[in-house]
Protein backbone atom coordinates (compact mmCIF):
# COMPACT_ATOMS: atom_id res chain seq x y z
CA UNK A 1 0.00 0.00 0.00
CA UNK A 2 0.89 3.55 -0.73
CA UNK A 3 2.42 5.48 2.02
CA UNK A 4 -0.62 8.27 2.40
CA UNK A 5 0.63 12.08 1.83
CA UNK A 6 -2.50 14.04 2.09
CA UNK A 7 -1.98 16.84 3.97
CA UNK A 8 -5.52 18.01 4.20
CA UNK A 9 -8.79 15.64 5.58
CA UNK A 10 -10.38 14.17 2.90
CA UNK A 11 -14.03 13.92 2.60
CA UNK A 12 -16.56 11.52 0.75
CA UNK A 13 -18.65 13.82 -1.92
CA UNK A 14 -22.58 13.48 -1.44
CA UNK A 15 -23.64 15.24 -4.79
CA UNK A 16 -22.56 14.13 -7.92
CA UNK A 17 -20.75 17.17 -9.64
CA UNK A 18 -19.63 17.05 -13.18
CA UNK A 19 -16.42 18.17 -14.09
CA UNK A 20 -15.30 19.09 -17.48
CA UNK A 21 -11.96 19.79 -19.45
CA UNK A 22 -11.96 23.67 -19.94
CA UNK A 23 -9.97 23.37 -23.14
CA UNK A 24 -11.79 20.29 -25.05
CA UNK A 25 -14.91 21.11 -23.78
CA UNK A 26 -15.24 17.68 -23.01
CA UNK A 27 -16.41 15.58 -20.05
CA UNK A 28 -13.87 13.82 -18.17
CA UNK A 29 -15.88 12.73 -14.41
CA UNK A 30 -17.64 13.21 -11.62
CA UNK A 31 -16.53 14.24 -8.34
CA UNK A 32 -16.19 11.00 -5.78
CA UNK A 33 -14.30 12.90 -3.14
CA UNK A 34 -13.04 16.51 -1.80
CA UNK A 35 -10.62 18.04 0.24
CA UNK A 36 -9.37 21.89 0.35
CA UNK A 37 -6.39 20.95 -1.80
CA UNK A 38 -7.57 18.21 -4.09
CA UNK A 39 -10.36 15.70 -5.30
CA UNK A 40 -11.14 12.11 -6.51
CA UNK A 41 -13.22 11.73 -10.08
CA UNK A 42 -15.01 8.93 -11.29
CA UNK A 43 -14.59 8.66 -14.89
CA UNK A 44 -15.44 6.03 -18.09
CA UNK A 45 -11.84 6.60 -19.42
CA UNK A 46 -8.18 6.53 -17.93
CA UNK A 47 -6.56 10.27 -17.75
CA UNK A 48 -2.77 11.21 -18.58
CA UNK A 49 -0.92 10.96 -15.10
CA UNK A 50 1.04 14.14 -13.92
CA UNK A 51 -0.26 16.77 -15.89
CA UNK A 52 -1.61 19.90 -15.49
CA UNK A 53 -6.02 20.33 -16.42
CA UNK A 54 -7.68 23.37 -17.01
CA UNK A 55 -10.84 21.85 -15.56
CA UNK A 56 -14.26 23.54 -15.26
CA UNK A 57 -16.63 22.40 -12.14
CA UNK A 58 -20.21 23.26 -12.99
CA UNK A 59 -21.97 24.58 -10.07
CA UNK A 60 -25.23 24.66 -8.03
CA UNK A 61 -27.24 27.77 -7.35
CA UNK A 62 -27.10 26.77 -3.96
CA UNK A 63 -23.29 26.89 -4.28
CA UNK A 64 -22.94 30.10 -6.34
CA UNK A 65 -24.44 33.19 -8.41
CA UNK A 66 -21.60 31.73 -10.87
CA UNK A 67 -22.25 28.27 -13.33
CA UNK A 68 -18.92 27.46 -12.68
CA UNK A 69 -15.55 27.70 -11.58
CA UNK A 70 -12.22 26.97 -13.84
CA UNK A 71 -9.18 26.06 -12.11
CA UNK A 72 -5.79 24.12 -13.04
CA UNK A 73 -5.61 20.41 -11.57
CA UNK A 74 -2.42 18.27 -11.54
CA UNK A 75 -3.30 14.58 -11.78
CA UNK A 76 -1.94 12.38 -9.22
CA UNK A 77 -2.88 8.88 -10.23
CA UNK A 78 -5.52 6.50 -12.09
CA UNK A 79 -6.61 3.41 -11.56
CA UNK A 80 -9.20 1.16 -12.42
CA UNK A 81 -12.47 1.12 -10.01
CA UNK A 82 -11.71 -2.14 -8.12
CA UNK A 83 -15.34 -2.66 -8.35
CA UNK A 84 -16.56 -1.33 -11.69
CA UNK A 85 -13.98 -2.29 -14.46
CA UNK A 86 -15.88 -0.17 -16.59
CA UNK A 87 -14.42 3.12 -15.11
CA UNK A 88 -11.92 4.39 -13.46
CA UNK A 89 -10.98 6.45 -10.35
CA UNK A 90 -8.38 9.20 -10.56
CA UNK A 91 -6.75 11.80 -7.95
CA UNK A 92 -5.87 15.40 -8.38
CA UNK A 93 -4.51 17.94 -6.48
CA UNK A 94 -5.60 21.67 -7.26
CA UNK A 95 -2.52 23.85 -8.36
CA UNK A 96 -3.78 26.91 -9.28
CA UNK A 97 -7.19 28.74 -8.63
CA UNK A 98 -8.05 32.04 -7.63
CA UNK A 99 -8.79 33.38 -4.48
CA UNK A 100 -13.11 34.01 -5.23
CA UNK A 101 -12.94 30.36 -7.19
CA UNK A 102 -11.46 28.96 -3.92
CA UNK A 103 -13.89 30.12 -1.65
CA UNK A 104 -16.57 28.56 -3.79
CA UNK A 105 -14.37 25.30 -3.82
CA UNK A 106 -14.06 25.54 -0.45
CA UNK A 107 -18.09 26.03 0.17
CA UNK A 108 -18.74 22.93 -1.95
CA UNK A 109 -15.97 20.51 0.44
CA UNK A 110 -18.75 22.23 2.92
CA UNK A 111 -21.73 21.53 1.39
CA UNK A 112 -21.23 18.48 -0.30
CA UNK A 113 -18.58 16.71 1.64
CA UNK A 114 -19.89 14.55 4.11
CA UNK A 115 -17.42 13.74 7.48
CA UNK A 116 -17.09 10.25 6.44
CA UNK A 117 -13.24 9.76 5.09
CA UNK A 118 -11.55 6.67 4.06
Amino acid sequence: MAEERRVTKRRRFGYYMRVMDNFAHEHIGYLSDISARGFKLDSSQPIRVHHDYSLRLDLTPEISDKPYIVFTARSIWSNPDPLDPNTYVEGFEIVNITPADDEIFRRIVEKYGTSESY
